[in-house]
């Protein structure tokens, strides 16, 4: 097929309101683009250069598109170190846990984490550390090999669409997660300059000898992104997309969906309230998809 043929294709297709959200998607990755100093303008270039021809191209196109939210939050994320403080938002340090408090009577996350061991840190790390990171994979598998067609095209916008909200959200309302109030105390004033912790992962750096944790989250660009809990977010909507195609595994996932809320908490890397929220997002993120 002639290029011709491509453009003419994309002439032909019969748009509609909902391809507005890719209007919005290349509005903010211009943006992007524009504010990130690291890398250059050449391997920036580059990459823009790969995704207008993985969209122009009929075959690439199936994969690509349902890419693009996932690649924004992803840019996004990264960005957020770029963005000055100066040009940022007050950052709410007792806002959570007065509200943890208020709805749950105490502070949960404080209760969790108050009594540590290696059994428990290992339990806790790998939920949150390692399969966090290793599931959505595992899911779009699940989900294109057992679920109906179409489904993992389905999945990949709303996991995308989802964490772009969430960070969207943390750029918007920043808050200080749990290990602010042990490290630097709840009178401290927060700044951008702060760099991140890892919690109760140091325990992990310790254990295995290494400082991978400590490195990772120093150099977070995304400090203050207590609420909503993306790990939360995430772990609800494959529950929701896997129970969904595979109606048994309920249960199990159910399971990993509370393990992870503890590993949060245990951590010090989330209060319930911030779970919670994650939790809605990816209930309505689900509905809507």
């Amino acid at each position: 097929i002639s290029p011709k043929n491509y453009t003419q294709s994309l002439y032909n297709r019969d748009w509609s309101k909902y391809d507005f959200q890719y209007v919005f998607l290349l509005i903010l990755s211009l943006f992007l683009l524009y504010i990130i100093d690291s890398p250059g303008v050449w391997i920036k270039s580059f990459i823009v250069c790969i995704f207008v021809a993985g969209l122009y191209h009929p075959t690439t196109r199936i994969f690509f598109l349902p890419f693009l939210p996932i690649a924004c939050w992803l840019v996004l994320f990264y960005s957020c170190r770029f963005i000055p403080g100066s040009k940022r938002p007050h950052i709410y340090v007792s806002v959570l846990p007065a509200l943890e408090n208020t709805l749950y009577g105490d502070n949960l996350s404080t209760i969790v984490s108050m009594h540590t061991n290696v059994f428990k840190d290992i339990l806790a790390w790998f939920p949150y550390g390692v399969l966090h990171f290793m599931l959505p994979f595992f899911t779009s598998l699940g989900l294109w090999w057992f679920g109906p067609p179409g489904i993992l095209t389905i999945f990949a916008k709303a996991f995308g669409y989802m964490n772009l909200a969430g960070v969207l959200t943390q750029l918007a309302f920043p808050c200080s997660p749990p290990w602010y109030e042990y490290v630097y105390g709840m009178n401290t004033p927060a700044s951008y300059s702060m760099p991140g912790h890892a919690g109760g992962l140091i325990r992990i750096d310790e254990l295995f000898n290494f400082n991978t944790y400590e490195t990772a989250f120093n150099g977070s660009p995304m400090v203050f992104g207590a609420f909503p809990s993306l790990h939360s977010a995430c772990a609800i909507i494959q529950t929701l997309f896997i129970s969904y195609t595979l109606p048994k595994s309920r249960p199990l996932c159910l399971t990993y969906v509370f393990w992870i809320w503890w590993a949060c908490m245990y951590l010090t890397h989330h209060y319930m309230v911030d779970l919670v929220g994650g939790g809605i997002y990816a209930i309505v993120t689900f509905w809507f998809a």
